[in-house]
């Protein structure tokens, strides 16, 4: 990555297709679209549900709505997407497959990189009734050894080659979104490291995710990890002291009135001190609300507009400014995390309004 123009890489979630997992969990062709389209408001000024334009309610499957969604974000100045990728151990995956269409059809010709979400998943997560269940485990995030590091760095080697792949000092970027709880991640980067010399490649760009950086930033690049993604997002969620703290606790769990506060005051908190350094790499956060998976038990921004948007943005990018070119980085979370409240994917109320926003920042 090289010039003078700020990065801005956004999480990809390629969750809107059919799978026969979540046939089986939840029923014939259930996706997010289902959570999504149920929504309601649960009090006075909620936006819900939130509703998809220009795109509509897309199929991933469809080569044109990735292809759309390339254009869409490549116009609001965005470096590329970095997909989640679902590696549970002993090779298997789960919502593979657009990323590995991307991969296969050398189509859309955008940017990409991986980011391994490596959690179990749990029934309370994506519950079809937008409510939390019990917590049923669904998939266990394993860790089987060598063997399996090997056959997951060959299962993404071709892409990893591609063209397309993002690289920071000439490295394919690959993030990990728990890496304080991934077992030997120090080993497991040795291995990724050799094994991409090995085949051609300068090695690796690790990045560690980080929602506390200012505790666990050293904790990851001991590691081995080369930066640190830090997303400042559930700070919000201790705004304010114990009692108010308290009430929306009780308030959750008795009345199903979810945690809120609103993005004009959560936002001063997005970016601090430590974002800074130059291998910390901030969040942009266009908006939060988790109700669609979890009601009234869920948490949320509430009032985020293109504007303030627009405006965090810009602070951001002031920031990246001081740091080396290489590093002028940051990630967008998210491109279309609908069942998050957290896209920038054009919808019914804003149209394209939070792409115009990036569009404006970034240019300036």
């Amino acid at each position: 990555m090289s010039g003078r123009r700020a990065k801005i890489i956004a999480y990809y979630l390629p969750q809107y297709h059919p799978t026969p997992d979540n046939d089986k969990w939840w029923g014939k062709g259930f996706t997010e679209w289902t959570n999504v389209a149920k929504a309601s408001p649960l009090f006075k000024g909620h936006y819900q549900p939130k509703i998809p334009a220009d795109l509509g309610f897309y199929d991933l499957r469809l080569p044109e709505v990735r292809e759309q969604q390339a254009q869409l974000a490549r116009q609001a100045g965005l470096e590329g997407f970095c997909y989640y990728h679902y590696w549970f151990g002993n090779g298997k995956q789960e919502l593979e497959l657009p990323f590995n269409e991307v991969v296969r059809s050398g189509k859309p010709d955008f940017p990409f990189c991986l980011c391994w979400a490596n959690e179990s998943w749990y029934a309370k997560s994506w519950n079809k009734d937008g409510k939390v269940g019990k917590a049923n485990l669904l998939i266990q995030q394993e860790y089987p050894g060598t063997a399996d590091h090997k056959k997951h760095f060959y299962t993404l080697l071709s892409a990893l080659k591609d063209p397309r792949y993002i690289k920071i000092e000439n490295k394919p970027v690959f993030v990990i979104y728990k890496p304080l709880q991934f077992p030997n991640v120090r080993h497991f980067i040795g291995e990724w490291n050799s094994l991409a010399i090995r085949n051609g490649l300068e090695g690796i760009y690790f990045i560690g995710y980080t929602t506390n950086v200012e505790y666990e930033y050293s904790q990851i690049t001991e590691q081995g990890f080369d930066a640190v993604n830090s997303c400042n997002l559930s700070r919000f969620f201790n705004y304010g002291n114990f009692i108010i703290n308290t009430y929306k606790i009780i308030c959750a769990n008795y009345f199903h009135i979810p945690n809120r506060t609103p993005y004009k005051k959560a936002m001063r908190y997005f970016v601090g001190e430590m974002e800074k350094e130059t291998h910390v790499y901030p969040s942009l956060i266009p908006n939060w609300d988790h109700t669609p998976r979890s009601g009234g038990n869920g948490y949320l921004l509430t009032d985020s507009t293109p504007r303030l948007f627009e405006e965090h943005v810009r602070n951001t990018l002031h920031i990246l400014s001081a740091k080396p070119s290489e590093h002028q980085i940051c990630f967008l979370k998210s491109w279309n995390e609908w069942g998050e409240g957290n896209y920038v994917e054009p919808d019914l109320k804003y149209g394209c309004g939070y792409l115009e926003a990036l569009r404006n920042a970034v240019i300036e």
